[in-house]
This record gives structure tokens, C-alpha cells and sequence, in this order.
């Protein structure tokens, strides 16, 4: 059977040849859905061959959607355009799809890589999230951010890693910290969501507790207490923002 990679991407001249690189050899397909880059995103979509569709940005779950919508193998792989499929995984991929006995959705294993290093606790490894899936088995939500795979089919769960890039600096991570937690902030607004001060400063609190202590961030060293930091100021940010358009209102 035949497989299509598919993408969502913006602006990922840092992280695209790398993505490419590590699955062009099982890929009967590149479809790329792309909202409107302005760097060398396109230039190095054209060198690998991929069919790049121009679309204004929807969301997270519906930019995905329209990626599967423009597939035409029978199996599709989605991944991100920071994510790097490892070996071990592009090898199980081949058997899976050879297989006319494999499930139709599986789950494979992430690994965070933040700031140049490969993160093992605070909850940033060993998670597993829908990539590889049968075209037809399932869509995504229509969130605009943390989006999630719906399917009716039975899941798999594949020990081999993907490699997730997460940030490469802290430059990365701001950059796409107040994008992201502006969705946020804009998807509980659509469901008339509101938190109390008090209850999202504890959350952030507890955020921090819970990955550089409960999860052994601590291990990590400084990108460990780092990423629990930063993470503590997500949480607060995205209600923070939230409650501004409540009070906007």
C-alpha cells in the first residue's frame, strides 16, 4: 500500500529539510497545506517534490483536516513540520502498511527535544499521540489549538520515537508562545469559559509543582526547571488573556 505524508506549515525553514529528510524514503506522497510563509518554506517544499496548497490559517484541527482531505494514499502519516520520524519508527511504518492485518490508526512514542537537548521527565517524553492512520478512519476536532485525532477505530501504540523539536531557543518559544496561548485564550472564549484569578494563578503554581517535582523535571537540570517555569507562565498567560477579553466585553 501507499503512504502520504502530510503538513501543516508556516514559516519552518528551521525545521522542514529535517522532517523531509527523515521520511522521503517511505513517502509516495508529500501534500503540504501552508499559511501563507514568508521565508524559504515553499523553496524547500518544491525540492522535495510536495504538492503545496496556499490556505489562510483555520485552526489547528481544520488546517489538519484539510491536509487528509488532499491525500490519496491509502495510508496517511501526519506530522508536524518540527517533528523527526527516527528510524526505528520509519522501519515499523513499512511493516505496518505491508500488512493487511494492522490496525488503522496508531500512536507512535514522542520524544521532546527543547533547547538542543533530549528532555526523559517533567511529562515532556513517553506520551504518545495519533500520526499514523488509514485515509478515512478518522479526522481531527475543529479546536484551533491541542487539537485531537476522532476515530472509531481501535488505536495502536508504537514504542518507536518521534523525535518532537520542540524549542530551539528561547527565542522559538516566545515566538510561538503568544500565538499559542491566544488560541487558547480564544477557544475558551467560543465555549464562554471563565476562571477566577485566583484559581489560574494556583493552576500556574501547581503547573510548575507538578512537572519540576511530581514529574522529576528536576532531572533534566536547567532545561528541566526552565521548561517547568515556562510552562507555569503558559498556563497563566492564556487565562490571563481570557479574563482581558471577558473584562473587554
Amino acid at each position: 500500500m501507499k503512504l502520504s505524508i502530510g503538513l501543516i506549515t508556516y514559516n519552518e525553514e528551521k525545521n522542514l529539510a529535517r522532517t523531509l529528510d527523515s521520511i522521503i524514503e517511505i513517502a509516495n506522497e508529500i501534500v503540504i497545506v501552508d499559511s501563507g510563509s514568508t521565508d524559504k518554506t515553499l523553496e524547500i517544499s518544491e525540492r522535495y517534490s510536495a504538492s503545496v496548497y496556499s490556505e489562510a490559517w483555520k485552526g489547528y484541527g481544520m488546517q489538519k483536516n484539510s491536509v487528509i482531505e488532499k491525500c490519496s494514499s491509502d495510508w496517511i502519516l501526519l506530522i508536524d513540520a518540527d517533528e523527526e520520524i527516527s528510524k526505528d519508527l520509519r522501519n515499523k511504518i513499512k511493516e505496518i502498511i505491508s500488512d493487511e492485518n494492522s490496525k488503522k490508526v496508531y500512536k507512535p512514542n514522542f520524544t521532546a527535544v527543547c533547547f538542543g537537548k533530549r528532555i526523559k521527565h517533567g511529562g515532556w517524553s513517553n506520551h504518545y499521540r495519533v500520526r499514523l492512520f488509514q485515509n478515512g478512519a478518522g479526522k481531527y476536532n475543529d479546536r484551533e489549538v491541542h487539537e485531537k485525532f476522532i476515530t472509531n477505530e481501535e488505536i495502536g501504540i508504537l514504542k518507536e520515537e518521534i523525535y518532537h523539536h520542540t524549542y530551539e531557543d528561547l527565542e522559538d518559544y516566545f515566538n510561538k508562545f503568544n500565538r499559542y496561548t491566544s488560541e487558547s485564550a480564544n477557544h475558551y472564549k467560543k465555549q464562554n469559559k471563565k476562571k477566577p484569578f485566583i484559581l489560574f494563578y494556583l493552576d500556574s503554581l501547581f503547573k510548575f509543582f507538578k512537572m519540576y517535582i511530581m514529574k522529576m523535571g528536576f532531572l533534566d537540570g536547567y532545561e528541566g526547571y526552565l521548561l517547568a517555569k515556562l510552562s507555569s507562565f503558559y498556563v497563566f498567560t492564556k487565562y490571563a488573556k481570557l479574563k482581558e477579553k471577558n473584562l473587554n466585553d
